[in-house]
């Protein structure tokens, strides 16, 4: 859906609040009311208002698809009802014998997606090091038509140069596909370096608070929407009307939060780096991280989610987690309360055996808006 209600010129923060959000032209409601309605009336037969049938089509997913697009830079967006099903209608892109390379660092779903689902029906995958020019130009095959790319990495944290892959991808004439969902497109706009689509979880920080699922797709390229506006219609695997007030309630405060993510991690990172039970710190502002020098060229900052790994070992890495007591145990992240996690044993279970499989003693922290020192504090009893 092309984007309206859009001044290019308006700063992050503005297109947050008003991108697609006109007040409702019948009440003059200021926020976007939740049409919570399957059908719609029709003039004549055949003739409608735009409006036919809320899975194809409703007004306040369409200002939500309004809403992220802007913020992307993007002319087309379509939400979805997860981030997985935004990526199962990206990956029905392709056609049987075509081959798809990802990330050896990549979240554990879309692991599983590609690994196990996509595999029953011709797709094939290579997972290699993105962050690698060499070894991404040597997966390439005569058949291979998207590179799947995560920028931090989940859980890693890497950041992958995205000019460089788009060159790569452009080159043998093959899809980008860049999942910003860590980032967010107010620290990265993966679009406008390059890639063909960006994916995210709009389940993490463009919702960010904990209550609602989502998914979405953005791209410049109509031909891609329109495939992806006729899947998504087809498949219908698309948000409810109330999911989508909550998304669109949840990017208002986008920047705002980022900001604070942003600073309360960079001081976590000040103190988990000079503890002495912790073996490395991942993140990618930090210049000892390997991919800090990309970080630094395509990030406005370096974002919420910090991983560690601790010299206990798994036994010790586990009694962290379940030692805290503001930040949650649980999957997840990019929410404003602050989360902990044993990637190995929870959101990257499925990659056990595999090429992508994760430290057990890794911990995977998604930093909250809650007062650092808290959160400092909170650290610091649970590794004591």
């Amino acid at each position: 859906m092309a984007t309206e209600n859009n001044n290019p010129e308006w700063g992050f923060g503005t297109k947050a609040v008003h991108a697609g959000q006109r007040p409702d032209p019948v009440t003059g409601a200021v926020t976007v009311p939740v049409y919570q309605t399957s059908t719609y009336q029709q003039d004549a037969v055949g003739q409608d208002r735009g409006y036919e049938y809320s899975r194809t089509a409703n007004p306040t997913r369409s200002a939500l698809e309004l809403s992220i697009a802007a913020l992307e830079g993007a002319n087309f967006g379509r939400a979805f009802a997860s981030g997985m099903a935004a990526e199962d209608t990206i990956l029905r892109l392709l056609d049987p014998g075509d081959h798809v390379i990802m990330g050896n660092d990549a979240y554990g779903g879309t692991f599983r997606l590609i690994s196990k689902v996509l595999t029953r029906f011709g797709i094939s995958y290579s997972s290699t090091n993105l962050s690698n020019p060499d070894e991404v130009k040597a997966a390439f095959k005569d058949k291979t038509k998207m590179i799947w790319a995560e920028t931090p990495t989940n859980p890693l944290l890497s950041v992958v140069d995205i000019e460089l892959l788009a060159t790569l991808s452009h080159d043998k004439e093959a899809l980008l596909v860049v999942d910003n969902t860590f980032a967010t497109p107010y620290l990265q706009k993966p679009l406008l370096l390059g890639a063909d689509l960006v994916i995210h979880s709009a389940t993490k920080y463009l919702g960010g608070h904990s209550d609602v699922v989502g998914g979405f797709v953005a791209t410049n390229n109509p031909e891609i929407d329109e495939e992806l506006a006729f899947l998504q219609n087809a498949v219908g695997a698309v948000p409810a009307p109330w999911d989508c007030y909550l998304l669109l309630r949840g990017i208002k405060t986008l920047g705002v939060r980022m900001d604070r993510h942003c600073d309360n991690a960079e001081k976590i990172v000040e103190f988990l780096s000079n503890h002495n039970k912790v073996k490395e710190v991942l993140y990618p502002g930090l210049d000892t991280h390997p991919t800090f020098p990309i970080a630094e060229k395509q990030m406005e900052r370096y974002g919420g989610m910090i991983s560690f790994t601790v010299n206990g070992g798994e036994k010790e890495a586990r009694g962290i987690a379940q030692g805290t007591k503001i930040f949650t145990l649980a999957e997840s992240l990019g929410a404003v309360e602050s989360l902990i996690e044993i990637p190995a044993a929870m959101t990257h279970l499925s990659t056990e055996g595999s090429p992508l499989e994760v430290d057990k003693s890794l911990i995977r922290l998604s930093v909250g808006i809650e007062t650092v020192n808290d959160l400092i504090s909170d650290l610091d009893q649970a590794m004591s």
